[in-house]
C-alpha cells in the first residue's frame, strides 16, 4: 500500500510540474497580453445613409492597444467647471471612453442607449467599480448641451434604489461623480481621437460627422486595453472588458478565473472561452483532487500501521 502511495505521490508532482510548465504563469488568474493591431474601418457606419464612400478612408478607427492617453488635456463638464483626464484618473477605476457628439440625428444616440442598456443589466454601477466618459467630439457643443443630455441618461433612472429614499439619493450622487459628460475644443479632441485612434469626418453640408462605432476601456492609469464594435453591448462582453482595463483592481475569485478562461475575440467582437486554458484549470483541479485523496489515503494508512503497532 505504502509503495502505491509513494508512487500516485510522485506521478503527482510530476503533473503539477508539467501542468505549470505548460501554462503561462504570469497570466495565471491574470490579464492575457495585448499586441496592438490595426483595425482601420472596423464597425463603421455613417450618421446619414448614403454618404460619399471616400469617408470611410477618415472614419475606421485604428486600435491603439497599450497606448497611453494624454491625461493632461483639459475639458468642460456638464457644469461647467474644467477638468483634466488626469483626475478623472484619479479614482483608480477603470473607465469607459464614448465618443459621441450630443446632437447626432442617430448613431450617437444608438451607442449611448447601447451603452446605457447594458450598464444597468451589470452589478457594477459608474462610480464605484468603473467610471464613464462621454465626450463630444463636436467643439461647437458647449457644456450646458451636455448637462441636459446627463439629466436624461441618470437624473431620470433609479439605478437600482427606490426613488425619494435616501439610497437613491447616494447612489444618483455616485453615479453623477462616475460619469462625465464633457466638452471641449478642436485641438483638446482631436489630441484624444488622435491618441485612441478614433477617425472622424465631417459630412459636408451639415452639421454632422461620420465616425466608427465603439467604445474604448481604459485602465486606472489610462491605458487603453480593449475596443468593443456596435450598437449594443453584451453585459458578459462589457464586464469582462472592464475587469481586463481594471488590472486586478476589481472583482472577486470568480472574474479573475473568467479573465483567464476566455479571450477576447476579434472576428467575433466578443470574449470566448480558451479551450487550453479551461483545460489547464481542470488539468489542476485534478490534481488538487488527487492529492488530497492520496493524503486520506496516507493518513489513513498511518493510522492503521498506528493501531497494529500499540
Amino acid at each position: 500500500m505504502k509503495h502505491y502511495l509513494q508512487t500516485l505521490s510522485k506521478s503527482l508532482i510530476v503533473g503539477i510540474f508539467l501542468l505549470l510548465g505548460n501554462s503561462n504563469h504570469d497570466n495565471l488568474f491574470g490579464q492575457s497580453s495585448h499586441n496592438p493591431t490595426n483595425s482601420s474601418n472596423s464597425g463603421a457606419y455613417l450618421d446619414r445613409p448614403n454618404q460619399e464612400s471616400a469617408f470611410i478612408q477618415d472614419i475606421g478607427i485604428n486600435e491603439q492597444l497599450g497606448v497611453r492617453i494624454p491625461i493632461e488635456l483639459t475639458f468642460a463638464k456638464a457644469n461647467g467647471d474644467s477638468v483634466r483626464l488626469a483626475d478623472l484618473l484619479s479614482s483608480r477605476r477603470p473607465i469607459i471612453l464614448n465618443l459621441l457628439y450630443y446632437e447626432c440625428p442617430m448613431l450617437c444616440g444608438l451607442i449611448i442607449d447601447g451603452l446605457f442598456d447594458a450598464v444597468q443589466n451589470l452589478a457594477w454601477q459608474p462610480g464605484k467599480e468603473f467610471d464613464i466618459i462621454s465626450l463630444s467630439i463636436d467643439p461647437t457643443e458647449k457644456d450646458s448641451l451636455a448637462a441636459r443630455v446627463k439629466k436624461e441618461y441618470i437624473g431620470n433612472e433609479s439605478w437600482g434604489a427606490t426613488k425619494g429614499s435616501e439610497q437613491y439619493a447616494a447612489t444618483i450622487a455616485q453615479v453623477n461623480k462616475g460619469w462625465s459628460f464633457l466638452t471641449g475644443n478642436q485641438p483638446t479632441i482631436d489630441s484624444l481621437t488622435s491618441a485612441v485612434g478614433f477617425g472622424i469626418a465631417p459630412i459636408p453640408g451639415t452639421k454632422d460627422f461620420a465616425h466608427s462605432s465603439a467604445i474604448i476601456l481604459l485602465s486606472p492609469d489610462g491605458i487603453v486595453t480593449r475596443y468593443l464594435y456596435g450598437l449594443r453591448f453584451e453585459s458578459f462582453d462589457l464586464r469582462t472588458a472592464i475587469l481586463e482595463a481594471s488590472e486586478g483592481t476589481i472583482g472577486n475569485t470568480i472574474d479573475k478565473l473568467i479573465m483567464y478562461c476566455y479571450q477576447y475575440d476579434a472576428n467575433s467582437n466578443s470574449y470566448a472561452p480558451v479551450a487550453k486554458k479551461i483545460m489547464s484549470l481542470g488539468g489542476l483541479a485534478t490534481l488538487i483532487f488527487l492529492g488530497i485523496f492520496i493524503g486520506y489515503l496516507w493518513f489513513r494508512e498511518s493510522r492503521k500501521t498506528h493501531s497494529i503497532t500499540n
